[in-house]
């Protein structure tokens, strides 16, 4: 990644979740003035722009961070029409009704762990261990681009068609991506996120 960059590695999601709120403090306060981009991913987090980046990683076994997620912004509401073709499945597994794991999904606050993928895509954790599903065991060719799916311990939305091995419970109109708006990605790490309820076609405007 260039001499100015440091990949820290940590045991879990959780873990690096934490840490990436901790620099965002601390670059807040403007005890990383070198530092020019923060990057979460699934376990690690990259720092860009250090002058030190060795000094600083010697620095960083002695952190401790304060329990806490980053957050970036208002909620971003995200309408979407519980219609996905697995969402009985889904709900099998959760031994709910689909009605009602619609309205556990809807009832959950969520929060971007970190982006990847493709352009757009965020990794939403909120959901708690109880509701993790897995990937289908066939990943379909091709995923409608609004598709609101589950793997793991994430939801996601997908910005565009693409193959994909997520479960599909809903659908939204929501726009992404959109390289005509500033930022042209509508989720970053750290925002917060609502799935509405919606039972007609869905607007493309956000916010709380």
């Amino acid at each position: 990644m260039g001499e100015h960059a440091l990949l820290v590695e940590l045991a879990d999601g959780t873990a690096a979740e934490a840490f990436h709120a901790e620099l965002l403090r601390r670059r807040a306060t403007g005890a990383l003035p070198g530092v020019r981009e923060v990057v979460p991913a699934a376990r690690t987090v990259l720092l860009d722009g250090e002058a030190e980046p060795a000094a600083l990683a010697a620095e960083l076994p002695g952190w401790e961070p304060r329990p806490g997620h980053a957050r970036v912004g208002e909620v971003v509401e995200v309408p979407v029409r519980y219609d996905g073709p697995d969402l009985a499945e889904v709900a099998d597994r959760w031994e709910v009704s689909p009605a009602e794991a619609a309205r556990i999904h809807s009832s959950a606050e969520f929060r971007v762990a970190f982006c990847g993928f493709a352009p757009g895509f965020g990794y939403l954790t909120g959901l708690g261990a109880r509701y993790e599903v897995p990937r289908r065991a066939t990943p379909r060719t091709a995923v409608p681009a609004g598709a609101v799916a589950l793997a793991g311990p994430y939801t996601g939305v997908y910005p565009r068609s693409s193959p994909g091995g997520w479960q599909l419970i809903g659908t939204t109109d929501l726009v992404l991506w959109d390289t005509g708006r500033e930022p042209a990605a509508l989720l970053s790490p750290g925002t917060r996120v609502r799935f509405v309820p919606s039972d007609g076609p869905t607007g493309t405007g956000a916010g709380r």
